[in-house]
């Protein structure tokens, strides 16, 4: 599938906008609002809450029912745990369903959720999956998101410069279930095996995206592999890490590189503990989609099928900057 890039989605959504729209839109939002609706159109938008990626999801999320109720639209945030599964999402859009709202923002993350998703839009209710999706196609309206393979790729290239093509090297994942995180993981292994075949690879560990166990892992990978030279994070809970090198004493000696410009991510880096961080924009991703759903439900705008998120891979030399 070709991907649309989310610059030029969102050049594309400028011209849908008029500038009076267009004027109190929030910082870190680029799609305005076209038309106001003439009822209330409901939307609801699904999310998790287990590591501090999801606030910046949140704020966007919030930042749209803020901004939308100026144009007749309504936004619920909807919980959805601090447990990501399949399980979750589809109980969600279930009650999502139940309750009638016209549109739906999901972060599907799982197999198993193209189901019910494809039940929300034979009933007419068109649904926007952003950050992750399974791998199984779905009718959903559009994906917003990273190509997770180009990002771990990306990742790869820079943990290949950053260990000099040698050295071990310890991967952490959040769930070995989500296609995302299992693609972020694949595309840097894959290029590291083709381009650093001298690198490493200690394990392939599961942290469900929990800082306190991708704390412990990199303790026990140290101590296994006293001469560990960086640790990749594939998704939550890289600050984990980054404090185990750091209560370790191995600050300029061990680099952990991961995902999410978050606040307590970006401290480490600064420190020096995290060598590179790979953002995905999550408050653009949350106020952007809700907005171009508000748009196709009320004007009927047409909406790109997948919209990729650049991400922006940022070093400590950068951030003192």
């Amino acid at each position: 599938m070709k991907l649309t890039t989310l610059a030029a989605a969102l050049t594309a959504a400028t011209l849908w906008t008029g500038a009076a729209m267009a004027q109190d839109l929030p910082k870190g939002g680029d799609v305005a609002a076209e038309q106001k609706a003439e009822d209330d159109v409901r939307i609801a938008f699904l999310s998790f809450q287990n590591n501090p990626f999801w606030i910046p999801v949140t704020e966007g999320a919030m930042a749209a029912k803020e901004y939308l109720s100026g144009f007749g639209g309504t936004v619920d945030y909807v919980d959805l745990g601090d447990e990501l599964s399949a399980e979750a999402v589809v109980s969600g859009i279930e009650a999502a369903l139940a309750q009638q709202y016209d549109g739906i923002v999901v972060v599907p993350i799982f197999d198993g959720t193209a189901r019910i998703i494809n039940e929300a839009t034979d009933d007419g209710v068109p649904v926007f999956s952003i950050i992750a999706e399974g791998s199984v196609p779905s009718k959903r309206l559009s994906f917003m998101g990273q190509d997770a393979t180009a990002a771990g790729a990306q990742i790869g290239e820079f943990i290949a410069d950053k260990m000099g093509g040698e050295g071990k090297l310890g991967v952490i994942t959040g769930y070995f279930g989500a296609t995302q995180h299992q693609m972020r993981m694949n595309g840097a292994l894959d290029y590291l095996k083709a381009n650093a075949p001298d690198i490493e690879v200690i394990g392939r560990f599961e942290n469900r995206d929990k800082a306190e166990s991708a704390y412990s892992l990199v303790q026990d990978m140290y101590t296994a592999n006293p001469d560990l030279k960086m640790v990749y994070v594939t998704a939550g809970g890289p600050f984990g890490a980054a404090k185990a090198v750091k209560d370790l004493g191995l600050t300029g000696k061990v680099g952990v590189v991961g995902f999410d410009h978050t606040p307590d991510n970006m401290a480490y880096l600064a420190s020096g503990e995290m060598v590179g961080l790979l953002d995905q924009a999550p408050f653009q991703q949350a106020f952007d989609s809700t907005v171009m759903l508000f748009n196709h439900l009320v004007a009927g705008t047409e909406v790109p099928s997948v919209i990729e998120a650049k991400g922006n891979l940022i070093t400590p030399e950068e951030v003192s900057e």
